[in-house]
């Protein structure tokens, strides 16, 4: 049986099944890199402050760059009886360099230890997915710069409203996006915040410089209360809050996606690299990487439920509670930074049917608006206005007919201020031309609003 590094006041083993139940090895030792990277800036520190000499620091570095090695090639044998990965590596530690590799613990507690190692680990996390949501980001606007004068129709109640470009409605996810990755950075600098030094709850009496290991780890600031730099993982939370709008939004997108390439619609053709076909129906494309993201936010939504039940009756300070905080927020990171790279890798290989966005754009009457907005231009009172196109919407449904079909005699029989110069208006590139104003769908103001996010520093 191996010893536990903590067993000097009990008098019985640990029950087999509880043993197992309250392991977090299995899951946890993923946080190797950061805890071996915590662990070293740990012994720099004590070695700074006269707690360890130079050779012991030396001695216990290279034992644990040594341990960093077996993980990676496979090498390292991880036991559940050692609980946790923290005690796999000071256990193996102790094994390689002898008693030494005890004083590794000194002035520390698994309790500052682990909230180091995962604020280590998703403040890498953060930086990787923000890189991955760029890509994605920018992959929106080269087909949104495609598609900048590709007419479209925009939809309220998924109902035909008024046309837009295409490039317009891409930038408009491109939008929600950005404001995604402004919080996600928001989010990081309260993340990198250093525990390390809080050690069980109370501080140490050891003459620790947690100023110079958060130095040696880019922590931005130091946690300034020892109880709430243990206990409190608000910190993840917050995270998967980020991580679920944003999952959100790519829900949103696959929902428009789905929608797209049906044959109903068929606004858009998905490379066959991201579908599938039917086992039985041969004729089938199915769009599988949307419909799976769009059904994957509802982890992310259940993960931050389950982060926020975790934390919400738990009394200061650290509970064993908390090691259920880490197989959530894994599995956030793990589905968000996929959902990204595959949207990073689909976005460019969509093909646009302009000629069936056109056509749709034509129906629904689509520029009724512009003939009202061309009344009022006439002096006629808003609502009066909307009661008239009303009226003639009706007589086209009537008639079967859309609204620029109709006589300059007919159009005269609802308001006699109409005259020729109305079938400008009624036009698709008439309507998007129209909304040249900053936030506007016209051409000129997608492309100014492209060059101007091609330029920034995203």
């Amino acid at each position: 049986m191996i010893e536990k590094l903590w067993g000097g006041r009990f008098t019985a083993p640990t029950n087999e099944f509880v043993e197992a139940f309250t392991a977090s090895v299995e899951f946890d030792k993923r946080l190797y890199p950061y805890d071996i990277m915590g662990s070293i800036a740990h012994a720099k520190m004590l070695t700074q402050v006269g707690v360890l000499t130079l050779e012991e620091c030396e001695q216990i570095i290279a034992g644990l760059n040594q341990i960093q090695q077996e993980i990676e090639r496979g090498q390292f044998e991880w036991s559940v009886n050692l609980e946790d990965v923290h005690m796999n590596i000071e256990s193996r530690l102790t094994q390689k360099i002898g008693s030494v590799g005890k004083k590794l613990h000194t002035g520390r507690s698994r309790n500052d230890q682990v909230a180091t190692d995962v604020r280590l680990y998703l403040r890498h996390e953060i930086d990787f997915i923000q890189t991955e949501l760029k890509r994605l980001i920018f992959a929106l606007i080269a087909l949104a710069e495609k598609e900048a004068s590709t007419i479209m129709p925009g939809f309220t109640h998924l109902q035909s409203a008024q046309p837009v470009t295409f490039g317009h409605h891409l930038l408009a996810w491109t939008e929600m996006l950005l404001r995604d990755q402004a919080r996600l950075k928001d989010c990081r600098h309260r993340v990198n915040t250093l525990p390390l030094g809080a050690a069980a709850l109370a501080g140490t009496s050891f003459p620790i410089d947690r100023e110079y290991t958060a130095k040696l780890l880019d922590f931005e600031q130091v946690a300034q209360n020892s109880m709430d730099a243990v206990s409190d993982r608000d910190f993840v939370i917050e995270f998967t809050a980020c991580a679920a709008m944003m999952m959100m939004h790519l829900s949103r997108f696959s929902e428009e996606l789905v929608l797209w390439s049906s044959a109903q619609f068929n606004f858009i053709e998905l490379s066959d690299a991201f579908c599938t076909g039917s086992s039985i129906m041969p004729q089938k494309k199915n769009p599988d990487v949307p419909e799976l993201v769009r059904g994957k936010t509802g982890r992310v939504y259940g993960n931050l439920t389950s982060l926020l039940t975790l934390m919400k009756s738990q009394p200061l300070a650290y509970n064993k509670d908390n090691q259920e905080d880490k197989e959530p927020l894994f599995d956030t990171v793990d589905t968000l930074k996929g959902s990204l790279h595959v949207y990073a890798e689909m976005i460019p290989a969509i093909q646009v049917k302009q000629a069936q966005l056109k056509s749709a754009a034509k129906q629904g009457f689509t520029t009724a608006t512009d003939l009202a907005d061309y009344l009022v231009k006439k002096g006629i009172p808003f609502r009066d206005a909307h009661e008239i196109v009303g009226t003639a919407v009706k007589h086209c449904i009537d008639q079967q007919c859309d609204l620029d079909a109709l006589s300059l005699e007919t159009f005269q029989s609802f308001s006699t201020v109409i005259q020729a110069d109305v079938y400008q208006v009624l036009t698709l590139e008439g309507s998007i031309a129209a909304r040249n104003h900053l936030g506007g769908t016209s051409v000129q103001q997608v492309q100014a609003a492209i060059k101007k996010l091609q330029a920034s520093q995203l």
